[in-house]
């Protein structure tokens, strides 16, 4: 007879309860759904992708959703292809910006690009049908002081409807948008 395998069992079964028993305390405090603001950021690749594919699941789920896109202008991507082609019923598309800042050379033409592209971002995270909107490479809009990181985030801390997700992506994010305690209200 298999004494220590019953014990294991029996206790796993108990630590398992107390699991249960602690997220069903979670679930009766909860105060609601509410929407997220998401910052991915960081040095390598993958922060525009994985928005993508918080996109490609809102879409899954039939919620409406947008994306903008700071820098990569009028580019022909896998992505803006793959929405726009097969699911432009629930995704708007807004491709922004005129190609990496390096390639314009003109702070003045990147600025009124990144303004353009945030003035469509409130416009579209306002909206109360949109549940999710993507501001991809803003990170670096606001790196190089194209846009105020102060005013954005005023923006999506005081206007953002409360079931929308913003995601933001691209390197070198700002601190304001890291630091939990900026998003508090005041």
């Amino acid at each position: 007879m298999d004494t220590d395998g019953d014990d294991n069992a029996i206790r796993h079964k108990e630590k398992m309860q107390k699991i249960k028993a602690a997220r069903d305390r979670m679930k009766e405090d909860r105060q609601g759904e509410k929407g997220l603001i998401i910052v991915h950021t960081g040095p390598g690749k993958g922060k525009s992708s994985s928005g993508f594919g918080m996109i490609l699941r809102a879409i899954a789920h039939g919620m409406p959703c947008a994306v903008v896109q700071f820098i990569k202008g009028a580019w022909d991507t896998g992505e803006r292809r793959l929405l726009t082609t097969h699911f432009g019923d629930l995704c708007q598309f807004h491709a922004m910006g005129e190609g990496f800042t390096w390639e314009t050379q003109d702070k003045s033409r990147d600025i009124a690009a990144a303004r353009r592209g945030w003035d469509k971002a409130r416009d579209l995270i306002r909206d109360p049908a949109i549940r999710m909107v993507l501001l991809d490479e803003i990170n670096i809009a606001l790196r190089y002081d194209y846009l105020d990181v102060a005013e954005v985030v005023t923006f999506l801390r005081d206007e953002k409807p409360d079931m929308t997700h913003v995601v933001l992506t691209g390197r070198n994010a700002k601190p304001e948008l890291i630091d939990w305690r900026t998003w508090s209200p005041r």
